[in-house]
């Protein structure tokens, strides 16, 4: 006969208690090698072992549990800096605004006769333009559909005069806008004219066009050009979707409203595999414009709008709150499932970085960061450049034409857009040949500061496994580090993010998903201050495990007072890279001009929650979305999906606590986490793997929230004892 235990009786039997006897199970440290060649092995992608995630907190048995069987089994809700949970609560434009924006549309102003206007514009341009103008306006008053959704002047290589002619339209025709093309010749540019997108119009129909058939020209971002002096200059509102990634969504609206994805400024960005929201802001745009965008868009929401004076920047959040549910959940014993999420929420996990930090292709992030910090450029560009195990037929092609004919125009022409580094060092090749260091630097500054990063997180990993396996989670012990309690002010040591100096995040719009790379551990105070645990601070029994940091290498920060301090030094020796000296003349790529910072090694869920669920169908999703919430409410919000199956239906009366990880996991346990470097989307069918329709399932719902450094599928790791890896999920799918 099989006995159950209670969990609390469970618990006892194993001896599971807080921190300070917690068991430890754990890989084994392996040696280091030292480096002998720059040339990287070929392989598929960095394993767990790697890069240095060898521990586990808990001594229980992990379990089997299905991770994003459906997008909205992970749910992301970005959390501000005053520790306010971000939900889409509202759709509309402020009702004063849409009263007061009646007079500023289009087909009110155009009931004016500019006749006067095109006349004083006749003896500033001439008569061949004066009359395109002209033309040009009675074909938008009319609402007669054009092929030209603007007109392009006549050349002219005097500055002067093109100045001119943009204050002219920005005086006498503001309902136009103005920007600098290129002229048939390199000594001349042109003005192009065109309807101003800052102001709402319902006069033209539906006459927009794709970008690539206006000759790939970017319209400018400036907004409208009349701003009240008593409001904010940006438009602050709240960005819901569904299964698309951030930059994916703002392309979305930037090419409705006439902007630039660049225009747009957030915090940080959230999963594609996902129901994410989270703020942003976008420089002198009317809330009634894209409020009425809603019934237009697929899969994307956007509301709770308002103005304010700042602009969001990457880093400028608290952390993510988030609702992750585990499907197909079994183990050899219900209690263990039990057993396992209450430790998780009591005793958390250790702070890893996780797999996402290092990239998924066979070239994993940190080693081409060890080329930069030995100087090795030409080993670092090839690494980037040349063919990958495990990448899509197609790139790989393209990569090996490139490596065999050095073709640099036939390969940007094939190259995918997305692939902003290689394409940014085929553009520097073309001015610059041979020029490796100059290429290096041609790619946007966040994305070619993740691969130092990433070696960082590479250090600290390993440095953390091996303060587990040395001295357990007992206690503190001599020479750790912990932050600073308040009224401690003796040995102070300044805490610094160098990754979130000098920028502000305008690198990212191309970045790959790299926003929260640049900012590292960006929950903690600016100016927290760290400390050296002394014998005396043992005997007071001041600090506990839970304040311990490790430093991610840098010329501002500190190293451990015991063995875990000779790690770094150890590890990064083995790799040729000195921690102290420069190895060459580029200060970017040197630890001597990088900061560093500090990171928690243990890391406690916020707020959590978890619970059991019973379910039979696994179309039905487990928890609710802000969507759902505002939907039961009345009015009427459907979020139009092309995977009408999506929209969601709330089985059991679950509860709705959203949360935010900014993570790729593929559909099983953790693949992906929270912080915001691109994996390639494994994209799984929902009924892949699903159980059948009548067969009772069980699921854990859990609800926690992270500060935005920390990755969740640590947290998942945790729970479920298996690897991150996505090549491991893949597998089991």
């Amino acid at each position: 006969m099989q006995i159950i235990l209670s969990v609390g009786t469970f618990l006892n039997q194993i001896q599971f208690k807080p921190y300070p006897l917690i068991q430890i199970l754990s890989a084994p440290l392996k040696p280091f090698p030292r480096r002998t060649t720059t040339v990287v092995r070929s392989m598929t992608s960095a394993e767990e072992s790697d890069v240095g995630i060898l521990c586990y907190i808990s001594p229980l048995p992990g379990f089997r549990g299905i991770l994003k069987q459906r997008y909205s089994d992970f749910i992301v809700n970005e959390v501000d800096m005053d520790g306010n949970v971000v939900h889409l609560t509202s759709l509309e434009a402020p009702p004063s605004e849409v009263a007061g924006e009646k007079k500023d549309k289009v087909s009110d102003q155009l009931e004016k006769d500019y006749a006067p206007e095109i006349e004083s514009f006749r003896t500033l341009v001439g008569d061949s333009d004066a009359e395109n103008l002209k033309l040009f306006i009675d074909q938008i008053s009319s609402g007669v559909k054009t092929n030209d959704e603007s007109i392009v002047l006549s050349p002219s290589s005097d500055k002067t005069h093109r100045t001119a002619v943009h204050n002219f339209f920005k005086e006498r025709l503001k309902f136009l806008v103005t920007d600098t093309v290129d002229g048939p010749d390199s000594s001349s540019k042109c003005i192009r004219v065109r309807l101003n997108s800052g102001i709402n119009n319902n006069a033209r129909g539906n006459n927009s066009r794709k970008r690539k058939d206006r000759g790939q020209q970017q319209y400018d971002s400036r907004g409208t050009d009349s701003w009240p002096d008593n409001t904010g200059k940006f438009l602050r509102f709240y960005l819901y979707k569904e299964n698309k990634d951030t930059q994916e969504a703002l392309g979305i609206l930037g090419k409705m409203i006439g902007v630039q994805p660049r225009s747009f400024g957030f915090a940080g960005t959230k999963d594609k595999r996902s129901v994410s929201t989270q703020r942003v802001t976008v420089f002198k745009q009317r809330a009634s414009k894209l409020a009425a965008l809603n019934d237009r868009l697929f899969g994307i929401k956007v509301g709770n709008f308002c103005y304010v004076d700042e602009e969001l920047v990457l880093g400028k959040l608290q952390g993510n709150r988030f609702t992750i549910t585990l499907r197909s959940v079994s183990s050899d014993a219900e209690d263990i499932i039990r057993a396992s999420a209450t430790a998780l929420g009591k005793n958390g996990f250790i702070n890893y970085f996780g797999l996402q930090r290092f990239g998924s292709s066979s070239i994993p992030t940190h080693l081409i960061g060890a080329a930069l910090l030995r100087g090795e450029w030409k080993a670092a560009v090839s690494m980037i450049l040349d063919p990958r195990e495990g990448e899509k037929d197609v790139t790989r092609t393209i990569r090996e034409y490139y490596k065999e004919s050095g073709d640099i125009e036939g390969t940007l022409r094939q190259l995918p857009r997305h692939l902003v580094a290689e394409r940014s060092i085929l553009y520097c090749f073309q001015k610059n040949p041979g020029n490796y260091l100059q290429a290096l630097l041609a790619i946007p500054r966040t994305l070619r500061m993740m691969y130092v990063h990433s070696y960082q997180s590479y250090l600290w990993n390993h440095a953390a496994s091996m303060r587990v396996q040395k001295y357990g989670m007992h206690q503190v012990v001599l020479g750790d580090l912990v932050y600073c309690k308040n009224q401690e002010i003796e040995k102070e040591i300044k805490f610094s993010n160098s990754e979130c100096e000098g920028g502000n995040g305008n690198d990212t719009h191309d970045d790959c998903h790299v926003d929260e790379l640049s900012v590292i551990d960006l929950s903690e105070a600016r100016n927290t201050v760290v400390k050296v645990i002394s014998e005396e601070d043992i005997a007071a029994g001041t600090y506990t495990i839970d304040d311990i940091v490790l430093p991610l290498p840098g010329s501002r920060i500190t190293y451990p007072l015991n063995d875990i301090g000779k790690i770094y030094h150890d590890i990064a020796r083995k790799d040729d890279i000195s921690l102290t000296d420069g190895a060459h003349n580029s200060k970017e790529f040197s630890f001597t001009s990088i900061t560093g910072a500090y990171r928690r090694v243990f890391q406690k869920p916020k707020d959590f929650e978890w619970e059991l669920l019973k379910y039979t169908d696994a179309n039905i999703p487990l928890a609710e979305t802000d969507i759902d919430i505002i939907a039961k409410s009345g009015t009427s919000t459907s979020v139009r999906d092309s995977n009408d199956e999506e929209q969601i239906k709330l089985q059991n009366g679950c509860s709705s606590k959203s949360e935010n990880l900014d993570d790729k996991i593929e559909q099983l346990v953790g693949s992906e986490e929270t912080e915001s470097v691109r994996e390639e989307d494994i994209h799984i069918e929902e009924s892949r793997g699903a159980p059948k329709a009548q067969e009772s399932q069980m699921a854990l719902k859990l609800s926690f929230t992270l500060p935005s450094s920390c990755y969740a599928t640590m947290a998942i790791r945790e729970l479920l004892k298996t690897s991150t890896s996505v090549a491991f999920h893949k597998a089991l799918n």
